[in-house]
């Protein structure tokens, strides 16, 4: 009730007594409503860099893998609710679209499936921009079909192999031509795009050479469209990012992966443990170490490394451990260039070997 009609109330039952009027019965008061605590914030629980948010304003550059694109994403928004005047454009151009962007200095960070190739090195180093590289999170590449396929549970590396390999071209275009007994219907294939570093890491992984595959398939850089394709597709089979297929797990179903070693589908577990084998990788971002020297960046890139478990999860990733986002971090703070990788696709790395490398 109003404070100033409750005090009215009493002013008027005052008089009404003084003037010998009778009183009303009592009535019940009117409840006040329950005060409703704010939502909390969905940056509470998280922990943030030491560098003051509120004061910073500026522009960060993202752009890159669309298998990385998911992270990324949750952290900028985020960090965006911490720090409002800094800008943060997020695009998705691949891997390789986005070292290009990177090399060339149009960026500020750059999204990345696999690690940076010696040829993008060689093409910063022209332009004289010096990268940090920061591992954030461990992917399972996944191989779908449709839901109403019931032959391929399994495929071994072998039949991935020959149907993606550069001579199956026009050759390789039905399923009874990987298994006898399997439908005599078309195979039509989908999957990562050129520019990719899925597309660099399967063709290493199941070819034999990045780059190296079959040209008729049906390709691009966005793994949505791709999960859609598949998902509209009986007959079809394609590959992306693990948070793809688990965010169109009711309209897909994931292929299991005999490396030698029995049938394996791709799990939270399977990938962490390292069993998803030989599609499991890790995934990173790159920072321009000229950049980290701005407040905004350096919190940006602090804010994502600090609270890399959760982002990851939350994305649909597998995270790393924690020790892997601490020597991250060192590298930041100290403003460690270069790569710990000899340049490109890492086939077969397991989390406890990168922890290795990323501890030298």
């Amino acid at each position: 009730m109003n404070i100033w009609r409750h005090i009215a109330l009493i002013l008027v039952t005052l008089a009404m007594v003084a003037c010998g009027a009778p009183l009303a019965a009592p009535t019940s008061p009117t409840p006040l409503p329950t005060p409703t605590a704010p939502p909390p914030s969905p940056t509470a629980a998280l922990l943030l860099p030491t560098m003051e948010q509120m004061a910073l304003a500026d522009e960060i550059k993202i752009d890159g893998s669309s298998t990385v694109f998911p992270i990324t994403e949750q952290v900028a928004i985020a960090f965006g609710e911490l720090a409002p005047d800094v800008a943060i454009r997020v695009g998705v151009s691949g891997t390789g679209g986005g070292f290009a962007r990177f090399c060339a200095g149009e960026t500020d960070i750059s999204n990345a499936s696999r690690p940076i190739k010696q040829s993008e090195m060689e093409a910063c180093a022209r332009q004289g921009i010096d990268f940090i590289e920061l591992p954030v999170a461990f992917d399972g590449l996944s191989v779908v079909v449709h839901p109403d396929n019931d032959w391929a549970q399994c495929l071994t590396v072998a039949e991935l192999n020959r149907m993606w390999a550069p001579e199956a071209e026009g050759k390789i275009t039905r399923w009874n031509q990987i298994r006898p007994e399997w439908p005599d219907e078309p195979l039509r294939l989908y999957g990562a795009g050129a520019d990719s570093g899925t597309y660099d890491y399967f063709t290493a992984a199941i070819v034999g050479a990045e780059g190296a595959s079959r040209l008729d398939y049906t390709a691009s850089e966005d793994d949505y469209l791709l999960a859609q394709d598949v998902a509209a597709d009986r007959f079809g089979l394609g590959f992306f990012g693990y948070a793809y297929y688990v965010e169109y797990a009711g309209q897909l179903r994931a292929v299991a992966i005999d490396n030698g070693q029995g049938c394996v589908a791709p799990t939270t577990d399977t990938i962490n443990n390292g069993q998803y084998q030989p599609l499991s990788r890790p995934i990173f971002i790159y920072a321009r170490a000229d950049r980290i020297t701005q407040p905004a960046v350096r919190a940006f890139v602090e804010f994502y490394l600090l609270n890399g478990a959760a982002f990851a999860t939350k994305a649909r990733y597998v995270p790393l451990p924690e020790p892997v986002y601490q020597l991250a971090l060192r590298r930041v703070e100290r403003r460690i260039v270069g790569s710990v990788f000899a340049g490109g696709s890492q086939v077969g790395l397991s989390i406890e070997q990168l922890l290795r490398l990323e501890d030298r």
